[in-house]
Formats: C-alpha cells, sequence, structure tokens
C-alpha cells in the first residue's frame, strides 16, 4: 500500500509530493491537470509497468516522459510491503527512454487494481505478476494483466494464443453455470453495488442474442421485470457489472494462484479508479464509493484496502462525508493558479447539501445555477443595492429573473418581497 509519492520535472506541475491515508483517497480538479496522469504514476510506482507498454491496445497510460527534456526527470515513491517499508527512486533515462528500475523481486505491494475511465482494466496480482533478477530460474511471468474495453468483455488473449482471461461474458456464463463460489461472489458484490434496494442488480437466465453468437449471454433482471442482455445494458450498468467482474475475476484466480503455490492470499489491496461518476446516473454516483468500500469486504472480511479515486463529481464528494475519517483519509485538489499547477492537501468540510460542493474548493464554481442565470442574478443583486435603480429597469430585470429561476427559488422570493416594497413592481 502507498505512503508517499513524489515527482519532479514529470506531469503539469514542476514537483508533486503526496503523503496518502492508508484508506480512502480523493483526487480533484479541472481537466488537463494530471488527475489521471497521477494514477498512472501511482500504478507504475507499485508495479514497475506502464498499463499501455503491457498492452499496447489501450489509447492511455501511456509511459510518463519528461518536461524538459532537458533536465532530470524522477519518481519516488514509499509504500508498505508485507513486513517492510519501501523506498524506490527512478530517474529518466532520455536516451534508453525508460524508467529503471532495480533487478530483483521486490516486497510485495499487495493486489492492485486500476479501472481507468475509459473501461480498460488493469491487475497487479502478487501470485501471477513479478519482475525477477536475471539470476532467478523459472518461466517469466507476465508483468500485469492489462484489459482493453473489448478485451473486459471478450477475453485477454496471450501471444502464443492461450487465454488469459476468458472475458465477462464466458466467464459469467460459465460461473453461473457451476453454481458455485465465483458466481455467490459475483451475485455479492452485484448487490453492493447496486445504487438501491428498489434496483438490484440480480443476474437473469442465460440467452442467445444471435443466431451467429454461440456464446450463452449473460442477463440482468430489469426493476420492469425483463431480463435484457449484459451487451444492451445502459453505459452505467455496464461500467457497474464490468467493475464488478473484474473484481471477482481478480480475486478467484489470485486464490487459485495461491492454492497452485501453497500460499496464503493477499491481505492487502489497493484500488485506482478514474472518473469514478463515468456513465453513472446521479443516483448511481452518490453509492460507488460508499459501495467500493464495502465490495472487499464482501470478498475477504480481513483484507485491508485503500482506494484511490479521481472524480469531476460534486455526488462522488457528497457521498463520502459520513465515512470519511481524516485519520485514514485525504483529499487531494489540483487548481490552477497563474500558469502553474498546484496541489494542495485540503480538510475535509462536510458541506451538507450536494450543491454547496460545487462553490467548494473542489470545483470552484461561482454557484450552481447556469452561466445564464449567474448573470441576471449578479445584475439582480447589484440592483437591490443600488437606490438609483428604478421601476422600469426593475420590471425588465424581473422578467429576465422569470426566465432563469423558479417560483420557489430563494434569490426569487428574496427579489420580489424588496422589489415590491420599493415600489418597482405593479
Amino acid at each position: 500500500m502507498i505512503t508517499h509519492l513524489g515527482i519532479s520535472n514529470v506531469g503539469p506541475a514542476p514537483d508533486m509530493e503526496l503523503d496518502f491515508g492508508r484508506r480512502l483517497n480523493l483526487l480533484t480538479g479541472d481537466n488537463g491537470l494530471g488527475k489521471s496522469f497521477l494514477l498512472d504514476i501511482l500504478w507504475w510506482a507499485m508495479t514497475r509497468t506502464w498499463p499501455a507498454e503491457v498492452n499496447p491496445r489501450l489509447t492511455a497510460g501511456k509511459t510518463a516522459l519528461p518536461t524538459d527534456k532537458k533536465q532530470p526527470a524522477t519518481i519516488r515513491a514509499c509504500f508498505s510491503a508485507a513486513s517492510r517499508t519501501i523506498e524506490s527512486e527512478s530517474t529518466f533515462k532520455p536516451r534508453e527512454q525508460v524508467w529503471p528500475i532495480k533487478a530483483g523481486r521486490p516486497a510485495n505491494p499487495g493486489l492492485i487494481f486500476y479501472a481507468m475511465a475509459d473501461g480498460s482494466f488493469a491487475v497487479w496480482d502478487p501470485a501471477r505478476n513479478y519482475w525477477k533478477s536475471v539470476r532467478e530460474e523459472g518461466k517469466a511471468r507476465p508483468p500485469a494483466y492489462v484489459f482493453s474495453p473489448a478485451e473486459v468483455w471478450n477475453g485477454l488473449e496471450n501471444e502464443d494464443g492461450t487465454w488469459l482471461c476468458n472475458g465477462l461474458i464466458r466467464d459469467w456464463a460459465g460461473w453461473q453455470k457451476e453454481n458455485g463460489p465465483a458466481f455467490a461472489s459475483l451475485q455479492a458484490v452485484l448487490a453492493v453495488l447496486s445504487p438501491s434496494g428498489e434496483e438490484k442488480l440480480v443476474p437473469g437466465k442465460l440467452t442467445r442474442i444471435s443466431l451467429d453468437d454461440a456464446r450463452d449471454m449473460p442477463t440482468l433482471r430489469m426493476p420492469y421485470g425483463q431480463e435484457v442482455p449484459v451487451l444492451h445494458a445502459s453505459s452505467g450498468m455496464r461500467r457497474i457489472i464490468s467493475l464488478a467482474y473484474f473484481l471477482v475475476w481478480c480475486w478467484e484466480e489470485h486464490l487459485k494462484a495461491r492454492e497452485l503455490t501453497g500460499e496464503e492470499p493477499e491481505s492487502r489491496a489497493v484500488f485506482l479508479i478514474d472518473e469514478a461518476e463515468a456513465h453513472l446516473h446521479p443516483k448511481w454516483q452518490r453509492t460507488v464509493i460508499p459501495a467500493l468500500m464495502r465490495v472487499m469486504e464482501t470478498l475477504r472480511p480481513d483484507r485491508e484496502m485503500q482506494l484511490m479515486v479521481a472524480t469531476h463529481s460534486p455526488l462522488i464528494m457528497a457521498s463520502v462525508e459520513t465515512l470519511f475519517d481524516a485519520s485514514k483519509d485525504v483529499w487531494f485538489d489540483l487548481d490552477l493558479s497563474e500558469g502553474n499547477v498546484l496541489l494542495t492537501q485540503r480538510p475535509f468540510l462536510r458541506q451538507g447539501n450536494v450543491s454547496n460542493w460545487l462553490t467548494s474548493e473542489a470545483f470552484d464554481l461561482p454557484s450552481g445555477y447556469s452561466r445564464e442565470a449567474e448573470k441576471v442574478l449578479e445584475e439582480a443583486t447589484q440592483a437591490l443595492s443600488t437606490d438609483s435603480f428604478g421601476p422600469e429597469e426593475a420590471q425588465k430585470l424581473d422578467q429576465q429573473l422569470r426566465g432563469v429561476l423558479s417560483e420557489t427559488d430563494p434569490f426569487w422570493i428574496r427579489w420580489r418581497f424588496v422589489a415590491e416594497k420599493k415600489g418597482w413592481l405593479a
């Protein structure tokens, strides 16, 4: 589990230093300021791989490069392993275009999951992935398992034609036919990730969707009674069920690998999730992070999990208000100030109503209104404090306010009261 990350001359800021909480870490900031980039760096720091380096079909997760090609670039990391704390530092080699690492097998950081914003997934499993010195004997293992969005559903094929993963469709169907522990875990995780008790994600009967597709297709039982093939489900549902499948697949494969090696299952996991709100309806956004914090408890109660979440959603931030514990959780915020990207570790203060998050330091909006409404409200606010403002101007402004505010809006009620008292409105 990672405790510290430092980067110099890499990414949008000259230097960044982050001290992580041991449970939940939130990362906010405008587009282009480096949230996804930081998750890629975290993945590399713990796995020594870049996602797109392992799977060239990915459009994200590329190797990080120095900002200033003439200056040294470094990545420094500190993470707690099973028995000790590990510190590492790597300085980019421009001629070789690589981030060098020490030879040999490092200490184990735990299971590392990475859910990318575009639907790609990656996992580093200490039972199946590691890097070795040249003196170690035995067959080299894959450095990580990295799936493009299509491969999550259809399977991940090895270079030699063997299958590293059957994919969601085949695995789900196989688990359902066996009706064993894997399918029970999938059902449990789907239930945890469901947005509410009334809208549970429940597997339906297997079906076929085409004369030319021989696969047994999993279905979801919808609240309105129909069973819909998973490929025809909404993008939000596909996001959630792929997440559920990925977690169950990783854990099941880890258990099988540990059984083969005669070792105990891993007790630590780090989960990186980029744009946790991607494709999700607001009611799902309110539940996804608390649900993910419960998922590992569902798979293994005694596991310690660290969650790294990048988000643009005020609902995501509001959803953790009752869970956030400053002794083990941290919020980082990226801002643009005078042309420079600044990273700030902010105190997490409850905002109450989710709209208050929009105007907080997380999102920096002047209000929760539309831009058109903001302009009219600013004019109306100035008018209320201007003695020279007259009835004709007020009536015109009143019509504009009618077009942008609801009749129960607090400002509208205040405006009508003051305007009538001043005699502006007939």
